[in-house]
């Protein structure tokens, strides 16, 4: 099993391991997991080692290597990957390989790392549990009984089960933080524009921002370091220097630092008390760091999840609409009568019937009961009631963190409202579903920026984590309050049984 990225890449750069020792053990990891855990979609063995043959080839000649040469990293599924699979985990695009690299994965590359395959995720990342893929549903390496969280889900696991040292995610409405959490590694949100969408097959355009994850700040701040900048090829990428994220981890000290303790948020009904315990004690954490506490309220806090779910459904209505059996994806055999018992269904033209038939084969039930209600909600009449009322109040949940902010430099709060559900628990329950995201999707709204940290454990031994929220483009900020947490604490340094820290 593979140790923290930071530790991977001092062992290649003094010589103690090849990259082809460190990708064969990822590969032997990947192996002996993947019947049990189903992290990934796609193993790209021999692209892995040919690119770990090169870097050792290029070592050995004295070149001058990059950052990141010889580290293994997996890509979720919904991010394009030249000459590899992009599934988003949907049978809609099985078959589909992009002839391109999204733009956070060729940044990584070009800094030296290596794509060992995709994670699995939920249906077009619309899920908090993993179990909506067409692929088979992912396991929590702690507990194989219980979810390891969604969307990205394999992800998390990925790094979890000791197959690769960092992964990437995206994270529309908490589809990072709260995999992180369930996992008990570390998870990044970036502020919206701050790492390309270039290449993300997008769910919510408005929303999704690609992120990484790995055991520690640290490792995080190494890919964040080499994905994150402008990118002209994306309409909402922001121009705004990247600073250096691994210098900002060399204080502790949080002296001067004011922390908004969100208190709303842990006195909720249905919050476990493993949950309350580990925001507490990460309180007192910050407390004997230097930090000042303060108690912060977000006025509009109770309209995230509703505000959220009208939005992203929107907008997935939208962007969905591209995948009709026409132009390239998964297109239902010809004479296939899927749609037969819809009212009107003998009455249709071919081409009509190609597109229901194509459309309600190829997609989940989870991805059609939100294109349902995103196009109810942008259809004639509605538009306004639903979906201009939900932009309202978007703006002014961005408008409590502008406030929040001018108080405290950083938000502390919940990830989830409790560990990890068993798998299955709430396949069938919607409401319950989306309820994983309370503490989530406040970030996304705003666009602001969160981490999700390891922050103990409960009674079954399940991980819990708690989050950190700042202002736009402060990353560096989550960086450095959340390593002062690591250094003080050993949560990050837990594994699952069978994977050695």
């Amino acid at each position: 099993m593979l140790d923290s990225a930071t530790s991977i890449l001092n062992a290649l750069q003094s010589g103690d391991v090849t990259a082809c020792e460190v990708v064969e053990k990822s590969l032997a990891a990947i192996d002996s997991t993947q019947s049990s855990i189903n992290a990934y979609t796609h193993v790209a063995r021999e692209s892995a080692l040919a690119a770990a043959q090169q870097v050792d080839t290029d070592r050995k000649a004295g070149k001058t290597l990059v950052p990141l040469a010889g580290l293994p990293v997996a890509v979720k599924d919904v991010l394009c990957t030249n000459n590899m699979p992009t599934t988003c985990s949907s049978n809609m695009l099985r078959d589909f390989v992009p002839p391109y690299d999204a733009t956070v994965v060729a940044r990584l590359k070009a800094a030296g790392a290596i794509v060992m395959g995709k994670t699995n995720m939920d249906e077009f990342a619309m899920g908090a549990s993993t179990e909506t893929s067409a692929m088979g549903l992912t396991r929590n390496p702690w507990n194989p009984e219980y979810t390891p969280g969604g969307s990205s889900g394999g992800a998390a696991a990925a790094v979890a089960a000791g197959t690769v040292p960092l992964s990437i995610g995206t994270d529309t409405g908490g589809s990072i933080r709260q995999p992180a959490a369930f996992c008990g590694v570390t998870g990044l949100k970036p502020t919206y524009g701050r790492c390309s969408r270039y290449g993300l097959v997008a769910f919510a355009s408005s929303l999704d921002q690609a992120g990484p994850m790995g055991w520690s700040v640290e490792d995080v701040a190494v890919a964040m370091q080499a994905m994150a900048g402008y990118d002209p090829a994306d309409s909402t990428s922001v121009d705004h220097d990247v600073p250096d994220y691994r210098a900002v981890l060399a204080s502790t000290d949080l002296r001067g630092i004011k922390i908004g303790v969100l208190r709303d948020s842990t006195n909720q009904d249905g919050v476990s008390d493993s949950v309350r315990k580990a925001v507490s004690d990460a309180e007192k954490v910050y407390r004997e760091l230097g930090a000042e506490i303060v108690e912060i309220s977000l006025e509009h806090s109770p309209y995230w999840v509703p505000t959220y779910y009208v939005i992203a459904p929107c907008e997935a209505s939208s962007n969905l609409s591209r995948f009709d059996g026409a132009h390239y994806g998964f297109r239902a055999a010809e004479g296939a009568r899927a749609d037969s018992d819809l009212e009107g269904a003998d009455e249709m033209g071919p081409l009509e019937s190609m597109y229901r038939n194509s459309r309600a084969a190829g997609f989940g039930s989870e991805v059609k009961r939100r294109i349902i209600v995103g196009t109810y909600a942008l259809s004639e009449g509605y538009y306004d009631a639903y979906y201009n009322q939900a932009l309202k109040v978007r703006r002014l949940i961005r408008g409590d963190y502008d406030a929040a902010f001018t108080q405290a430099d950083l938000l502390l709060g919940p990830v989830t409202p409790s560990p990890a559900f068993a798998l299955g628990e709430n396949k069938d329950d919607p409401i319950a579903m989306y309820l994983c995201d309370l503490f989530t999707v406040g970030a996304n709204l705003a666009g602001v920026p969160a981490i999700s940290l390891p922050a103990g454990q409960d009674e079954s031994g399940l991980p819990v984590g708690i989050q950190l929220q700042a202002p736009v483009m402060e990353e560096s900020r989550l960086l450095f309050a959340g390593n002062a947490f690591q250094s003080v604490t050993q949560h990050h340094q837990a594994r699952p049984t069978g994977v050695s820290a």
